[in-house]
């Protein structure tokens, strides 16, 4: 083994978390503060768990006035804090600590998921807004298009749910939707349906006389 490859395993490897590279600059990390990070994440996978300050400085390639300003700065903006560690039969030291820059990007994550879910949500209300009167033949009313808004935010209905519910009540010529409503209830109620599927069907025992093409019938009853 060469010299190089000796130095590149005894020097260690320094794990990061993806998501972190990928987002440091919307939780407000500067690239300097992420450079920091990486180099004080470094010392600590080696053991080392506050780095004397000229050492951090000459990795990150700042004097040691930036780099007091930097790190000042970065436990203000709460993506680190400096704790002091106490273990039984050691004296005291301190240490870096980045959980709160973690619970930043957690809260991030969390809240980039919500508007993803709330965008799918505003894309199948439209479509769904569309679709049903398409098949009525006429505009919504105000009260109707609140009464789907309240399927999709308050009841939590799925779009594909409410769409099997237009789709049978089509079937039935019956345009309203104070039917598709008892639908939807019915089938809660029953809960015979889940997110995709809709409505459970149950295979009937074929009888010998019987005539019939379908095998399958709804479970559902509306009153």
């Amino acid at each position: 083994m060469d010299e190089f490859a000796k130095a590149l395993f005894k020097s260690g490897i320094t794990s990061v978390p993806t998501l972190l590279l990928q987002h440091y600059r919307e939780i407000g990390m500067t690239n300097t503060e992420f450079l920091i990070y990486l180099q004080i994440k470094s010392f600590s996978d080696r053991g080392v768990s506050f780095p004397a300050t000229e050492v951090l400085a000459k990795s990150v390639g700042v004097s040691d006035n930036e780099l007091f300003q930097t790190l000042h700065t970065m436990i203000a903006k709460h993506l680190m804090q400096i704790n002091t560690v106490q273990q039984k039969g050691q004296l005291a030291k301190d240490a870096y600590d980045f959980s709160q820059l973690y619970e930043k990007l957690s809260t991030y994550v969390s809240q980039r998921q919500q508007q993803r879910v709330d965008q799918q949500i505003d894309t199948d209300r439209d479509a769904i807004f569309q679709q049903i009167e398409e098949e009525f033949g006429r505009p919504l009313s105000p009260i109707e298009l609140q009464s789907i808004s309240k399927w999709l935010d308050e009841d939590h209905y799925s779009a594909s749910l409410i769409q099997l519910a237009l789709k049978e009540t089509v079937l039935n010529q019956v345009y309203s939707l104070k039917y598709m409503d008892r639908i939807l209830l019915s089938w809660e109620k029953k809960t015979h349906y889940n997110a995709s599927a809709g409505p459970t069907r149950t295979r009937k025992s074929p009888k010998k006389t019987s005539t019939a093409t379908n095998p399958f019938e709804w479970q559902c009853t509306v009153t």
